[in-house]
């Protein structure tokens, strides 16, 4: 049985970097980032424990194993990695001045456990755990990332704008 909760050990953030790293590009082929999807960022333990240390993680844990993450990347983040920055300029024109929220800086399942289910827990999860003052969750999806795209637009995300960024498109999407 499958159970989400927030990170609380550095295994389980350990386990995150190792999921992580089966699911970026340079570990994919083509063929496999097109029908599975992909991660953009790759993150140090370092800053993935700064991150937690702000807001924790929401996993997926089965058999003790985290089987799938949702990263919690508060604003207070927009600076720290390159390629993010132009979606907080972006979140900034588009968001009004009382919207509180929190960004989902990665969310990954494992392969074995896609289809059943675990992003949308995971998201269900995020959201009841979000931060006081914090109301709704924004991410980012490469605009070519079909399966992340869907995934995201059958849990309740909407798409608040597309924009160019370093020669990619990106959909910036809220959930509602």
């Amino acid at each position: 049985m499958i159970v989400y909760e927030q990170t609380s050990t550095l295994a389980q953030l350990e386990e995150i970097l190792l999921l992580q790293q089966l699911n970026l590009p340079k570990n994919l082929t083509a063929k496999e980032k097109e029908h599975e999807g992909f991660l953009t960022v790759e993150h140090s333990l370092a800053f993935l424990k700064e991150m937690h240390d702000e807001c924790p993680h929401i996993i997926a844990i089965d058999q003790r194993k985290v089987v799938g993450y949702a990263l919690s990347m508060h604003p207070r983040f927009a600076n720290s990695i390159e390629v993010l920055k132009p979606m907080f300029y972006e979140i900034n024109k588009v968001v009004q001045n009382n919207c509180n929220y929190m960004v989902m800086g990665q969310i990954c399942v494992s392969k074995e456990y896609r289809g059943k289910g675990v992003s949308r827990g995971l998201y269900k999860a995020m959201k009841e755990k979000l931060p006081k003052g914090f109301d709704t969750i924004i991410t980012e999806v490469d605009a070519k990332n079909q399966r992340s795209l869907h995934a995201h637009e059958a849990v309740g995300f909407t798409e608040l704008k597309r924009y160019s960024s370093e020669g990619k498109e990106w959909s910036l999407i809220i959930l509602t």
